[in-house]
């Protein structure tokens, strides 16, 4: 009886041994494959339309990233408004901070801050965020790297 217990410890062992070893890869391999700080917004300038759903006006726009910054601007005024600020990334999402003085006589729905989905497809960047009220609506900015 105590030959089968002592197999079973050194077998035990050696399980938990290959469990702790495989998570600890795991974790490893999992952590990096995130996606880091600004990899799905590339450096460079972007030129495309901003639609908010509701509306049936598209915008021509422009917006130029450069490390954890943009600036930009749009065909119609307030529509969007882009000015310049900051953004930052968590994973699907960017966060934009925009850094301009604003007057009350417009929406300031419009002004490029808050979150947005992201969705690359090559040099094309799509930001998307949808509104939840008495009317779901949502605003996409399409782009094409320049």
């Amino acid at each position: 009886m105590q030959r089968h217990t002592k197999n079973y410890c050194q077998l035990l062992k050696f399980f938990m041994r290959y469990l702790s070893l495989t998570l600890t890869a795991l974790a490893f391999l999992t952590n990096s494959c995130k996606k880091n700080s600004n990899t799905l917004i590339t450096n460079g300038t972007y030129k495309g339309t901003f639609e908010r759903s509701i509306t049936n006006k598209i915008s021509n726009v422009r917006l130029k990233f450069s490390s954890n910054k943009f600036e930009g601007e749009s065909q119609y005024i307030h529509y969007p408004d882009l000015c310049h600020g900051s953004f930052s990334i968590n994973r699907d999402t960017a966060s934009f901070e925009n850094a301009c003085i604003y007057t009350a006589e417009f929406d300031w729905s419009y002004i490029l801050s808050g979150k947005f989905k992201i969705s690359v497809s090559g040099d094309s960047l799509i930001l998307t965020r949808g509104y939840n009220g008495v009317i779901y609506y949502y605003d996409t900015y399409k782009l094409k790297k320049e």
